[in-house]
Protein backbone atom coordinates (compact mmCIF):
# COMPACT_ATOMS: atom_id res chain seq x y z
CA UNK A 1 0.00 0.00 0.00
CA UNK A 2 2.03 3.39 -1.29
CA UNK A 3 1.49 6.27 1.08
CA UNK A 4 2.35 9.77 -0.76
CA UNK A 5 4.11 12.47 1.54
CA UNK A 6 4.55 15.80 -0.42
CA UNK A 7 6.47 18.64 0.86
CA UNK A 8 9.05 15.69 2.73
CA UNK A 9 11.66 18.22 3.45
CA UNK A 10 9.68 20.40 5.83
CA UNK A 11 8.92 19.91 9.44
CA UNK A 12 5.63 17.70 9.47
CA UNK A 13 6.83 15.58 6.55
CA UNK A 14 10.42 14.91 8.29
CA UNK A 15 8.68 13.73 11.41
CA UNK A 16 6.09 11.58 8.88
CA UNK A 17 9.47 9.70 7.84
CA UNK A 18 10.74 9.38 11.37
CA UNK A 19 7.81 7.44 12.88
CA UNK A 20 7.46 5.92 9.12
CA UNK A 21 8.90 2.31 10.37
CA UNK A 22 6.43 2.03 13.11
CA UNK A 23 3.59 1.28 10.28
CA UNK A 24 5.72 -1.11 8.33
CA UNK A 25 2.31 -2.03 6.40
CA UNK A 26 2.70 0.63 4.16
CA UNK A 27 5.25 1.89 1.44
CA UNK A 28 6.14 5.39 1.91
CA UNK A 29 7.02 7.33 -1.04
CA UNK A 30 8.92 10.44 0.12
CA UNK A 31 8.94 13.63 -2.27
CA UNK A 32 9.86 17.31 -2.42
CA UNK A 33 10.25 19.71 -5.44
CA UNK A 34 13.27 17.85 -6.41
CA UNK A 35 11.34 14.40 -6.82
CA UNK A 36 8.44 15.19 -7.56
CA UNK A 37 6.78 19.13 -8.44
CA UNK A 38 3.09 18.84 -7.30
CA UNK A 39 2.48 22.34 -8.99
CA UNK A 40 3.22 21.25 -12.73
CA UNK A 41 -0.37 18.76 -13.13
CA UNK A 42 1.63 16.42 -16.06
CA UNK A 43 3.92 15.75 -13.61
CA UNK A 44 1.62 15.28 -11.01
CA UNK A 45 -0.22 12.99 -13.49
CA UNK A 46 2.51 11.28 -14.54
CA UNK A 47 3.69 10.32 -11.25
CA UNK A 48 0.32 8.70 -9.74
CA UNK A 49 0.35 6.75 -12.96
CA UNK A 50 3.58 5.12 -11.90
CA UNK A 51 3.21 4.88 -8.55
CA UNK A 52 -0.60 4.32 -7.86
CA UNK A 53 -0.27 5.87 -4.52
CA UNK A 54 -3.26 4.29 -1.97
CA UNK A 55 -3.17 7.70 0.22
CA UNK A 56 -1.68 11.16 -0.63
CA UNK A 57 -0.44 13.08 2.61
CA UNK A 58 0.08 17.01 1.76
CA UNK A 59 2.87 18.55 3.87
CA UNK A 60 3.87 21.03 1.22
CA UNK A 61 3.45 24.87 1.49
CA UNK A 62 4.23 28.16 1.10
CA UNK A 63 4.50 29.36 4.89
CA UNK A 64 6.49 32.15 4.38
CA UNK A 65 3.52 34.26 6.00
CA UNK A 66 5.46 38.40 5.14
CA UNK A 67 6.84 36.89 2.09
CA UNK A 68 3.34 35.94 0.36
CA UNK A 69 2.01 38.93 0.80
CA UNK A 70 4.64 40.19 -2.39
CA UNK A 71 5.64 36.87 -4.08
CA UNK A 72 1.85 36.28 -4.34
CA UNK A 73 2.15 34.13 -7.45
CA UNK A 74 4.47 31.49 -5.93
CA UNK A 75 2.09 31.40 -2.45
CA UNK A 76 -0.84 30.70 -4.84
CA UNK A 77 1.01 28.37 -6.94
CA UNK A 78 1.93 25.94 -3.95
CA UNK A 79 -1.38 26.67 -1.44
CA UNK A 80 -4.15 26.56 -4.30
CA UNK A 81 -2.76 25.02 -7.75
CA UNK A 82 -0.45 22.60 -6.59
CA UNK A 83 -3.66 21.31 -4.11
CA UNK A 84 -5.88 21.40 -6.67
CA UNK A 85 -3.54 18.92 -8.88
CA UNK A 86 -3.40 16.60 -6.15
CA UNK A 87 -7.37 16.58 -4.99
CA UNK A 88 -8.06 16.10 -8.87
CA UNK A 89 -5.18 13.36 -9.25
CA UNK A 90 -6.49 11.74 -6.25
CA UNK A 91 -10.27 11.43 -7.47
CA UNK A 92 -9.23 10.03 -10.31
CA UNK A 93 -6.94 7.76 -9.42
CA UNK A 94 -9.32 6.65 -6.66
CA UNK A 95 -6.48 7.47 -3.88
CA UNK A 96 -7.31 9.41 -0.43
CA UNK A 97 -5.87 12.54 0.70
CA UNK A 98 -4.70 14.34 3.76
CA UNK A 99 -4.31 17.83 3.66
CA UNK A 100 -2.76 20.32 6.03
CA UNK A 101 -3.72 23.92 6.59
CA UNK A 102 -3.73 26.13 9.00
CA UNK A 103 -5.39 28.47 11.85
CA UNK A 104 -4.95 31.45 9.77
CA UNK A 105 -7.96 30.71 8.06
CA UNK A 106 -9.63 32.55 10.55
CA UNK A 107 -9.97 36.08 11.61
CA UNK A 108 -8.26 35.49 15.00
CA UNK A 109 -10.24 37.88 17.10
CA UNK A 110 -11.54 35.04 19.63
CA UNK A 111 -11.94 34.58 22.40
CA UNK A 112 -13.50 31.31 21.99
CA UNK A 113 -11.31 28.36 20.42
CA UNK A 114 -12.42 27.83 16.68
CA UNK A 115 -14.69 25.13 15.69
CA UNK A 116 -14.27 23.88 12.00
CA UNK A 117 -17.79 25.55 11.29
CA UNK A 118 -16.92 28.58 12.70
CA UNK A 119 -16.75 31.80 9.86
CA UNK A 120 -13.57 32.10 7.88
CA UNK A 121 -11.78 35.39 6.74
CA UNK A 122 -8.12 35.01 6.93
CA UNK A 123 -6.34 38.45 7.83
CA UNK A 124 -3.43 37.46 5.42
CA UNK A 125 -2.68 36.40 1.96
CA UNK A 126 -1.60 33.39 2.82
CA UNK A 127 -4.29 32.48 5.24
CA UNK A 128 -6.05 33.44 1.98
CA UNK A 129 -4.54 31.00 -0.16
CA UNK A 130 -4.37 28.10 2.51
CA UNK A 131 -8.18 28.19 2.84
CA UNK A 132 -8.59 28.21 -0.76
CA UNK A 133 -6.52 25.36 -0.66
CA UNK A 134 -9.11 23.74 1.26
CA UNK A 135 -12.07 24.91 -1.18
CA UNK A 136 -9.67 23.21 -3.93
CA UNK A 137 -10.15 19.92 -1.66
CA UNK A 138 -13.82 20.18 -0.96
CA UNK A 139 -14.38 20.66 -4.64
CA UNK A 140 -12.46 17.90 -6.40
CA UNK A 141 -11.08 15.12 -3.84
CA UNK A 142 -13.37 12.69 -3.71
CA UNK A 143 -12.08 11.27 -0.17
CA UNK A 144 -10.01 13.58 2.10
CA UNK A 145 -9.20 15.06 5.64
CA UNK A 146 -8.27 18.25 5.88
CA UNK A 147 -6.39 18.96 9.36
CA UNK A 148 -6.10 22.83 10.49
CA UNK A 149 -2.91 23.18 12.61
CA UNK A 150 -1.36 26.30 14.60
CA UNK A 151 2.41 27.07 15.49
CA UNK A 152 4.34 24.29 14.43
CA UNK A 153 7.48 23.23 15.62
CA UNK A 154 10.08 20.32 15.33
CA UNK A 155 13.47 19.52 16.02
CA UNK A 156 13.64 19.76 12.45
CA UNK A 157 13.65 22.79 10.20
CA UNK A 158 13.44 26.80 11.17
CA UNK A 159 10.52 27.31 13.64
CA UNK A 160 10.36 29.28 17.14
CA UNK A 161 11.50 26.63 19.28
CA UNK A 162 14.68 26.52 17.39
CA UNK A 163 15.39 30.46 17.11
CA UNK A 164 14.54 31.39 20.97
CA UNK A 165 17.01 28.28 21.90
CA UNK A 166 19.33 29.15 19.23
CA UNK A 167 19.41 33.11 21.17
CA UNK A 168 18.93 32.16 24.59
CA UNK A 169 22.17 29.92 24.03
CA UNK A 170 24.03 32.77 22.42
CA UNK A 171 23.34 34.66 25.97
CA UNK A 172 20.83 37.19 23.51
CA UNK A 173 17.97 39.39 25.39
CA UNK A 174 14.70 38.86 24.02
CA UNK A 175 11.74 40.43 23.51
CA UNK A 176 8.62 38.51 22.29
CA UNK A 177 5.17 39.30 22.09
CA UNK A 178 2.34 38.25 25.10
CA UNK A 179 -0.97 39.66 23.33
CA UNK A 180 -1.00 36.79 20.86
CA UNK A 181 -2.50 33.51 22.08
CA UNK A 182 -2.75 30.33 20.79
CA UNK A 183 -1.45 26.96 21.38
CA UNK A 184 1.60 24.93 20.35
CA UNK A 185 1.87 21.80 17.92
CA UNK A 186 4.65 19.25 18.52
CA UNK A 187 5.07 18.36 14.73
CA UNK A 188 6.09 14.70 16.11
CA UNK A 189 2.49 14.66 17.21
CA UNK A 190 1.06 15.61 14.52
CA UNK A 191 2.53 13.24 12.35
CA UNK A 192 1.51 10.41 14.70
CA UNK A 193 -2.08 11.44 14.46
CA UNK A 194 -1.47 11.30 10.63
CA UNK A 195 -0.48 7.88 10.22
CA UNK A 196 -3.13 6.34 12.67
CA UNK A 197 -5.76 8.27 10.95
CA UNK A 198 -4.82 6.10 7.80
CA UNK A 199 -6.79 2.84 8.90
CA UNK A 200 -9.64 5.09 9.88
CA UNK A 201 -10.17 6.72 6.58
CA UNK A 202 -10.70 3.49 5.54
CA UNK A 203 -14.17 3.46 6.96
CA UNK A 204 -14.36 7.58 5.81
CA UNK A 205 -16.21 9.27 2.78
CA UNK A 206 -16.25 12.36 1.31
CA UNK A 207 -14.63 15.36 2.81
CA UNK A 208 -13.65 15.51 6.80
CA UNK A 209 -12.33 18.96 8.62
CA UNK A 210 -10.67 19.05 11.71
CA UNK A 211 -8.78 20.87 13.85
CA UNK A 212 -5.18 19.67 15.62
CA UNK A 213 -2.98 21.42 18.05
CA UNK A 214 -1.71 20.37 21.71
CA UNK A 215 -4.09 20.89 24.50
CA UNK A 216 -3.35 23.72 26.66
CA UNK A 217 -3.20 27.65 25.78
CA UNK A 218 -0.42 29.88 26.24
CA UNK A 219 1.14 33.14 24.53
CA UNK A 220 4.11 33.53 22.95
CA UNK A 221 5.73 35.03 25.29
CA UNK A 222 5.01 31.78 27.54
CA UNK A 223 5.96 29.56 25.16
CA UNK A 224 9.46 31.47 24.87
CA UNK A 225 9.75 31.19 29.02
CA UNK A 226 8.86 27.75 28.81
CA UNK A 227 11.77 27.29 26.04
CA UNK A 228 14.08 28.97 28.17
CA UNK A 229 13.30 27.29 31.73
CA UNK A 230 13.29 23.60 30.43
CA UNK A 231 17.07 24.29 29.25
CA UNK A 232 17.62 26.01 32.22
CA UNK A 233 18.38 29.41 30.74
CA UNK A 234 17.21 31.41 33.06
CA UNK A 235 19.82 33.68 33.19
CA UNK A 236 18.95 34.89 29.60
CA UNK A 237 16.71 38.47 29.56
CA UNK A 238 13.19 37.49 28.34
CA UNK A 239 11.10 40.62 27.59
CA UNK A 240 6.93 40.48 27.34
CA UNK A 241 6.12 43.40 24.08
CA UNK A 242 3.25 44.29 22.65
CA UNK A 243 2.64 43.31 18.70
CA UNK A 244 2.92 46.95 17.85
CA UNK A 245 6.32 46.58 18.67
CA UNK A 246 7.28 44.29 15.51
CA UNK A 247 5.50 45.93 12.62
CA UNK A 248 5.19 43.03 10.03
CA UNK A 249 4.30 42.72 6.19
CA UNK A 250 1.14 40.37 7.15
CA UNK A 251 -0.39 40.61 10.47
CA UNK A 252 -0.46 38.04 13.26
CA UNK A 253 -3.90 36.84 14.51
CA UNK A 254 -4.08 37.78 18.08
CA UNK A 255 -5.85 34.73 18.96
CA UNK A 256 -5.65 31.08 17.36
CA UNK A 257 -6.93 28.89 19.91
CA UNK A 258 -8.55 25.28 18.46
CA UNK A 259 -11.13 23.62 19.32
CA UNK A 260 -10.48 19.83 19.14
CA UNK A 261 -13.44 17.93 20.53
CA UNK A 262 -14.13 16.69 17.04
CA UNK A 263 -11.13 14.96 16.32
CA UNK A 264 -10.72 13.48 19.81
CA UNK A 265 -14.47 12.40 19.09
CA UNK A 266 -14.42 11.08 15.95
CA UNK A 267 -10.98 9.64 15.44
CA UNK A 268 -10.33 9.05 18.84
CA UNK A 269 -7.26 10.89 19.33
CA UNK A 270 -5.76 11.63 22.92
CA UNK A 271 -3.52 14.81 21.90
CA UNK A 272 -0.64 16.00 24.45
CA UNK A 273 -0.42 18.97 26.94
CA UNK A 274 1.33 21.63 24.97
CA UNK A 275 4.13 21.96 27.39
CA UNK A 276 4.78 18.17 27.61
CA UNK A 277 5.44 17.63 23.83
CA UNK A 278 7.90 20.48 23.96
CA UNK A 279 10.08 18.91 26.16
CA UNK A 280 10.14 15.75 24.30
CA UNK A 281 11.20 18.39 21.49
CA UNK A 282 14.17 19.78 23.21
CA UNK A 283 15.63 16.26 24.32
CA UNK A 284 16.47 16.18 20.68
CA UNK A 285 18.09 19.56 20.40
Amino acid sequence: MHILITGSKGQLGRELRELSSKWPQYQFIFTDIDELDITDNKKVEHFFKDNQPYLVINCAAYTAVDKSETDRLTARSVNVLAVKNLALACSKHQAKLIHISTDYVYTGHGPIPYRETDFTNPLTYYGQTKLEGEEMVEEFAADAVIIRTSWLYSQFGHNFVKTILNRAQQGLSLNVVFDQIGSPTYAADLAEVILNSISKMEFMSGVHLFNYSNEGVCSWYDFAKAIIDIKGLNTVELLPVETSAYPLAAPRPAYSVLNKSKIKEELEMEIPYWRDSLVKCLKQL
